[in-house]
C-alpha cells in the first residue's frame, strides 16, 4: 500500500475509476451503479464517497484519464516523426484513437450526463484533460504541416473534435439496431475506428490545399 495520504488517494481512485472502466466493457453507462463498482474494489461501498460523491464523477475521471492517454500518443507521434504528409499523419492520428473505444463511446453517448452530474473541480479537470489533447493536435499540425496559418489550424480542430462524438455511433452496432436498418431497409456500410477517421482527416487536411 502507498505511504502518504495523497499517494493512498490516488492509488483508491485510480482503483475505482479501473473498476467503473471494467464494468463499462459489458455494462451499459445507466446500469452500473456505485453499488457495482464498489463491489469490484477492495475496499467498503461507502469509502467511493470519501472521492467521489456521484456515478457520474466516477465515469468522467475515466475520460479523463482516456484523454490523457490520448494527448500522450499524440504527442509520440509529434516526437518520433520528423515529418508526415497529409496521408501519413491521417494514418496516425486515426492510429491513436482505434485504441480509445471508450473515450469516444462515453464522449458520445454519455457526456451530458456526466457533466451535469459532477462537482465544478471535477468538470475543471476534465477540461484541462481535454483542452491538452486539443492542443496535442494542434502541435501536431504546426509541426508537420508548417504552411497552415493559425486559421487553418483551427478549423482543423474545430472540425475534428465535433466529428469525433459521432464516430462511436457509426462503427458499433448493436445486434437490434442492424435488424432495425436491415427491417428499415437504410443501407449500411461497417466502418472501423480507424477507417472513418483517417478518410476524415485527410480531407480536412486537402481542404486547406496541402500537399497529398
Amino acid at each position: 500500500m502507498p505511504k502518504g495520504s495523497e499517494a493512498l488517494t490516488n492509488a483508491r481512485k485510480e482503483e475505482i475509476v479501473n473498476a467503473c472502466a471494467l464494468l463499462y466493457q459489458t455494462m451499459g453507462f445507466r446500469e452500473i451503479t456505485i453499488r457495482d463498482i464498489g463491489a469490484k474494489t477492495s475496499f467498503t461501498r461507502t469509502s467511493i464517497y470519501n472521492y467521489f460523491q456521484t456515478k457520474e464523477e466516477i465515469f468522467l475521471a475515466l475520460l479523463e484519464r482516456e484523454h490523457a492517454a490520448w494527448a500522450a500518443d499524440l504527442d509520440t507521434v509529434c516526437t518520433q516523426h520528423d515529418a508526415l504528409d497529409a496521408d501519413g499523419f491521417a494514418d496516425a492520428l486515426a492510429r491513436t484513437l482505434e485504441k480509445r473505444g471508450c473515450m469516444l463511446k462515453l464522449m458520445s453517448m454519455n457526456l451530458y450526463d456526466m457533466e451535469t452530474n459532477c462537482r465544478l473541480d471535477n468538470l475543471v479537470a476534465f477540461k484541462k484533460a481535454y483542452a491538452a489533447a486539443l492542443r496535442a493536435v494542434t502541435r501536431c499540425l504546426e509541426k508537420f504541416f508548417p504552411r497552415m496559418d493559425a486559421g487553418e489550424v483551427q478549423a482543423f480542430v474545430y472540425a475534428f473534435f465535433p466529428f469525433l462524438f459521432g464516430v462511436y455511433p457509426y462503427t458499433s452496432h448493436t445486434d437490434k439496431q442492424k435488424a432495425a436498418m436491415e427491417a428499415a431497409q437504410v443501407e449500411h456500410t461497417a466502418y472501423s475506428v480507424y477507417a472513418l477517421t483517417r478518410a476524415f482527416a485527410v480531407r480536412l487536411l486537402r481542404a486547406c490545399q496541402l500537399p497529398e
